[in-house]
């Protein structure tokens, strides 16, 4: 049994909650990972997305003119976006049972927690990499 352990991504990139929102798309782009754990004093709070900026950078409640984008870019925090105690795992969860869960909730990854304390990420591309590892190895 594969454990997600070994194929999660250790040492993810995270940003703090008052991390403006432009800030945390920088890393994004930065990293080419598309989501960040969110930590407030090392404890995971919560998890922002790709899908959250997004969400956030086009919202029908905000004019969208240069200026309303540089506001929400600057203004607006990671706090404001995020998820907030996001469904996580353990290092010892098998992998395909982290994969059914990405699978049925249409994640694209979910924060490792061990002891309370973020130890890495899954995602997609950690399983589909191990995957086309074992493939390869068949030959």
């Amino acid at each position: 049994m594969i454990t997600v352990a070994e194929i999660m991504t250790t040492a993810p990139i995270t940003a703090e909650p008052d991390m403006p929102l432009g800030q945390i798309i920088g890393l994004m782009k930065e990293h080419h990972c598309r989501q960040i754990p969110i930590l407030h004093s090392g404890r995971l709070i919560g998890i922002i997305t790709d899908r959250d900026t997004r969400l956030a950078m086009n919202s029908p409640i905000t004019l969208h003119e240069r200026a309303s984008d540089q506001f929400v870019l600057s203004q607006i925090k990671a706090e404001a976006c995020m998820t907030r105690d996001p469904l996580t795992v353990t290092p010892d969860t098998p992998a395909i049972e982290a994969a059914d869960l990405m699978k049925t909730y249409k994640f694209g990854g979910l924060p490792v927690v061990a002891e309370g304390r973020l130890v890495g990420i899954i995602t997609v591309s950690d399983i589909l990499t191990h995957y086309m590892k074992l493939l390869s190895e068949r030959g």
